[in-house]
């Protein structure tokens, strides 16, 4: 089978670093794998396959919709799955189906999962919690009374209650730590009361990294499994490895005159004879249009400027006239060698975005190559 020549490389033993740091950083508490959106691009299939091949295996995993929790039993997850979407009609037999852990915080959850169930045995869910977040839960004053009102239903087991951090990747905690004690409020009261709401969780990435109190039951790594901090402004209190490099190859090489522009609508105009290199990657693939003129890559371990319009399906870089760059010369995108590194946090400087929104925008045009 042919391949091209654009690939994106996924490290699997970068992950399994990042999550063992991870699982020593949290000692005790349970882990969810967060590995929605295709494992934020590094292939959901691969990276769940390298996790359960630990001996300290997530202990779950979590999904956004139920039928990326659908593509985990085909691959024969084993684990408790849980999808963060709120429970739709639409998708509640895939749910029960395929013994997924709904999100609940609505009584009609409750009644839309019961019409999929069709009498069948109970099912597993998970209540949110909103602490602040104010996008999707029960808001945290009245939660206690919801879930003690979910208890009545026999046909449901409350697994878990979580919620989500809004500000725990910003160097001031004060609002996250606020959401904490509001969510550990609610434990409180339950306890008081001896109701059992399973496994509690609410620490994401950023509160992994810096808020040990936010541990409780289980953490849910998502971004720093994949080996990026999920912000400039958090601490970096475990050690983590970028899992996915970018590469392409050089295949054209010509030379321009001083005053000849590059690509649509002549962005870029060589300022004297130089030559240009073009490569095939473009925005289909993942290499935004508005890196245009202000990205790098590394060939033949120099950096060199993107020039001209990135168009769909090909970049181009200005060489200059002084190298030996050829046709079939290797192109790191994203990636490092010797002392040369390109990393997502280059790219999100430059759009003004977060590496999580780059190794999801990669796209599916992009083999995927594993070791």
């Amino acid at each position: 089978m042919l391949m091209r020549p654009t690939y994106a490389l996924i490290d699997l033993s970068n992950l399994k670093y990042n999550y063992l740091n991870i699982r020593r950083r949290v000692k005790s508490s349970k882990i969810m794998a967060v590995v929605k959106a295709d494992a934020y691009g590094h292939g959901v299939k691969q990276v769940c396959n390298a996790l359960n091949a630990l001996k300290d295996k997530p202990e779950y995993y979590g999904v956004a919709t139920a039928d990326e929790g659908a593509e985990l039993r085909k691959n024969r997850t084993k684990q408790p799955v849980l999808v963060f979407e709120p429970v739709l009609s639409e998708e509640a037999e895939v749910i029960v189906k395929n013994k997924l852990i709904a999100t609940v915080f609505d009584l009609r959850h409750l009644d839309i999962l019961k019409k999929a169930m069709k009498g069948r045995e109970r099912a597993d869910i998970h209540i949110k919690i909103d602490t602040g977040m104010n996008r999707l839960g029960i808001n945290y004053n009245y939660a206690a009374d919801f879930i003690k009102e979910v208890k009545k239903n026999n046909s449901f087991n409350i697994d878990g209650i979580y919620t989500h951090f809004a500000t725990s990747d910003e160097k001031d905690k004060s609002f996250a730590i606020l959401q904490l004690e509001r969510f550990t409020s609610v434990i409180s009261k339950l306890r008081s009361e001896g109701i059992n709401y399973g496994t509690a969780h609410c620490a994401n990435s950023g509160a992994i990294l810096d808020l040990p109190g936010s541990y409780i039951d289980m953490v849910r790594p998502g971004i720093s499994l994949y080996g990026y901090y999920p912000s400039l402004e958090t601490t970096e209190s475990i050690k983590l490895k970028p899992v996915m490099s970018l590469f392409s190859v050089v295949n054209s090489v010509k030379e321009i005159g001083r005053g000849e522009s590059v690509s649509y609508g002549r962005r870029f105009t060589a300022a004297e004879k130089t030559k240009i290199a073009a490569v095939p990657i473009g925005y289909a693939d993942g290499f935004r249009r508005d890196l245009t003129n202000k990205a790098s890559a590394i060939i033949n371990n120099t950096y060199y400027c993107q020039a001209g319009t990135v168009t769909m399906d090909r970049i181009m870089f200005n060489i200059g006239l002084e190298n030996k760059i050829r046709i079939g010369d290797k192109v790191i995108l994203l990636g490092s060698i010797k002392d040369k590194k390109i990393d997502a946090w280059d790219w999100s400087r430059l759009l003004n975005t977060i590496p999580y929104e780059i190794t999801c925008g990669i796209s599916k045009r992009v083999p995927r190559i594993y070791k």
